[in-house]
């Protein structure tokens, strides 16, 4: 099935030390109801799942109608990808749940409130818990994204552990791109992946141990041996990106020919065809050494 992603706009509760998006919240602000409505009834002409993004999505007092005009055009799957603050709320998981969203993704970064509430800046790890634990009360899906970043890396295990505890369908670990807040924050937010790898396939394993779908973004296949199956752009759906004032019709042909790059020994690689390589950032601050081609045995 394709997928539509809407940027409902960019204005936030949480202030992530990686966000890339950056200061655009204060630039831009959000899109009017009237806006969104007319990109979802252009949506809902080829695609089946729709993702409503930001942003924080669940900040807009819209957000039912939204919701509710999404279910009226027969999309299949409505996803809200969320920091997860507002589903604390009983009532407002009911709510949002009734007018017809049915998959929720939402994001964790840190095992304990220190971590979490340091990267995003805000009193919300407690919240965001909360939040899982309702929705998994009320029946629905939650796949769960954290940023791999300087400061979580070495308790991905733990992260994995603790949405185990929480029963979500799939938890993912997405490497930071640095752009926006995580360009500025370069230095203390970017780890090398290199010493990212070993702590991320034990996280893996946790999932796998579990029988839960665990996946990695934006860590190219030379750093995952034996992994190959959790790498989520493997299975990521086709789609368009509705961005603020311009559409993205191919996510996946933009990721790979200019969100991502791939470099010198690549070509010697045996993933060659199917590895997307890291984001372009990394190597242009950390250049290539780390990466090396699996060849064919």
């Amino acid at each position: 099935m394709k997928k539509a992603d809407i940027k409902t706009g960019f204005l936030c509760n949480n202030n992530c030390q990686f966000c890339v998006q950056g200061d655009k919240k204060k630039k831009l602000g959000n899109k009017t109801t009237d806006e969104i409505k007319k990109i979802l009834k252009n949506a809902s002409r080829d695609c089946q799942i729709v993702v409503f993004t930001g942003g924080e999505v669940t900040t807009r007092k819209d957000l039912i109608e939204l919701i509710t005009y999404a279910r009226k055009l027969k999309f299949k799957t409505i996803q809200i990808q969320s920091n997860g603050r507002m589903f604390a709320y009983e009532k407002f998981c009911e709510e949002i749940i009734d007018a017809g969203a049915n998959e929720f993704a939402l994001a964790i970064h840190g095992h304990i409130p220190e971590v979490h509430n340091w990267l995003t800046q805000s009193k919300s790890f407690h919240h965001t818990v909360t939040g899982m634990k309702n929705l998994r009360k009320l029946g629905q899906r939650i796949l769960t994204n954290t940023v791999i970043t300087k400061s979580n890396y070495r308790h991905l295990s733990e992260i994995a552990k603790l949405l185990i505890s929480l029963d979500v369908e799939q938890f993912q670990f997405a490497f930071v791109h640095a752009l926006g807040a995580a360009e500025k924050n370069f230095d203390r937010i970017v780890p090398r992946v290199s010493l990212v790898a070993p702590h991320l396939k034990k996280a893996l394993d946790i999932g796998r141990h579990f029988r839960k779908r665990a996946m990695v973004e934006a860590v190219p296949y030379c750093f995952l041996k034996g992994y190959e199956d959790c790498i989520s752009e493997n299975i990521m759906p086709d789609g368009k990106i509705y961005e603020f004032n311009y559409v993205i019709p191919d996510f996946t042909s933009s990721r790979i020919n200019d969100g991502k790059t791939r470099g010198p020994n690549c070509q010697k690689c045996k993933f060659l065809n199917v590895c997307e390589g890291p984001w372009k950032e990394y190597p242009q601050r950390f250049g290539w050494e780390e990466f090396k081609p699996i060849r064919n045995t």
